[in-house]
């Protein structure tokens, strides 16, 4: 029977590990030496095993020891119970990569596995962390791209990343199969503010569209792909909703009948003036689709930034399975995925249409070869 290590033991395995005094083990770094000291102990379990490579490993050491007993045949069992020849060229083929193993570890691993037939079991436990880990990882780093201001196609950079967030998504989908009870039961978190250290810079825009857009009333009734939502004051959003109602109803579009329409919706509140409004309908600048396209690229890059929010809350939950976080990331992206419509929308040009073109009427056919002359009666008529 397993017996559980001796005090000393778990020192060997802490120190090799690396494990921090105040960071407790989580679960899947006791199914990661399971896992070993079972195919050290039964090499050939490693049939059994599917769907993790070094790289699935929490700890470096014990991807290098793993990838080193997939290296080696396996050996004789029989030739295995008698002697360590076949753990010790496990063990020298596991040091070229990680100098710091030793034969009372791989000893230990052997000690502390509960069942060497559980193997399968144990590696999916792997997997599935590794699963949480990538998924985690994928999403920072998306949520780092659409905070970048130093570069030079934020954009592009962030659709990027949100495009190798898919793939990610659809990879696990395909390798954790739906079963009941697939949705996420993690909270919300509690979204962020919008606002961050470009603020002003962003409000400008706001005012400078809805300006620009009450002096051009006709180009921002083309301008559908821009919503609400994709503001960061509410009273912007406000008044760009009146705009967009008065345009559509055919109403007169001005600063004094913007300004009325924003009364009848309530948004005229204590400490907006109406003269506050009118001055900021004045200052027009460049044309709407230029300041809408800059307002909703902001929108793109804020949206990718919630959905990591919420993604890594669901990675971060250790009660969340594989295929949770999988529908809860693909709900995540969706919003990701119809704002970026809408900035496909927008910046893609109409399509140009030529005037049709006046039909040229067909020369007349040519007779048959007049063998005699015309009658004088024919000439007469």
């Amino acid at each position: 029977m397993p017996r559980n290590p001796a005090p000393d033991e778990d020192d060997d395995l802490d120190d090799l590990d690396d494990l921090p005094d105040t960071h407790p083990p989580e679960p899947v770094y006791y199914a990661e030496q399971a896992l070993l000291g079972a195919l050290l102990l039964e090499p050939h379990r490693l049939a059994d095993v599917t769907g993790i490579e070094p790289g699935s490993f929490s700890n470096y050491a014990r991807g290098a020891l793993f990838a080193a007993i997939r290296a080696l045949p396996a050996p004789d069992p029989v030739q295995h119970a008698k002697d360590t020849t076949w753990l010790n060229a496990v063990l020298a083929t596991a040091r070229e990569h990680a100098r710091g193993l030793t034969a009372s570890y791989l000893h230990t691993l052997i000690q502390v596995c509960p069942w060497p037939r559980h193997a399968s079991a144990y590696a999916r436990m792997i997997e599935t962390e590794h699963a949480r880990r990538t998924l985690r990882a994928h999403a920072e780093r998306l949520a780092l791209t659409a905070r970048d201001i130093t570069l030079l196609q934020p954009l592009s950079a962030t659709l990027a990343a949100a495009d190798a967030l898919t793939r990610c998504v659809d990879d696990l989908a395909a390798r954790f199969p739906p079963h009941p009870g697939s949705l996420p039961r993690t909270p919300a978190p509690p979204p962020k503010d919008t606002h961050d250290g470009n603020d002003e810079e962003a409000l400008d825009e706001e005012r400078l569209l809805l300006a620009t857009a009450t002096a051009h009333p006709a180009e921002a009734e083309q301008m559908r792909w821009l919503t609400v939502h994709d503001f960061t004051h509410p009273l912007h959003a406000g008044l760009w909703q009146c705009l967009t109602s008065l345009t559509r109803r055919g109403a007169p579009v001005d600063p004094v009948t913007l300004l009325w329409e924003a009364q009848q919706r309530g948004l005229l509140t204590t400490g907006i003036e109406p003269a506050h409004l009118l001055d900021l309908l004045s200052g027009t600048a460049g044309s709407p689709q230029y300041w809408g396209e800059r307002i909703l690229q902001r929108a793109v890059l804020r949206t990718a930034q919630d959905a990591c929010h919420r993604i890594k809350a669901f990675t971060e939950d250790p009660a969340t399975t594989p295929y949770q976080f999988v529908v809860g990331s693909r709900r995540a992206l969706a919003e990701l995925s119809a704002v970026r419509t809408r900035w496909n929308r927008a910046s893609t040009p109409a399509p140009t249409t030529s005037p049709p073109g006046t039909r040229a009427s067909a020369p007349p056919r040519a007779g048959p070869p007049r063998t005699t002359a015309p009658s004088a009666s024919r000439i007469s008529r």
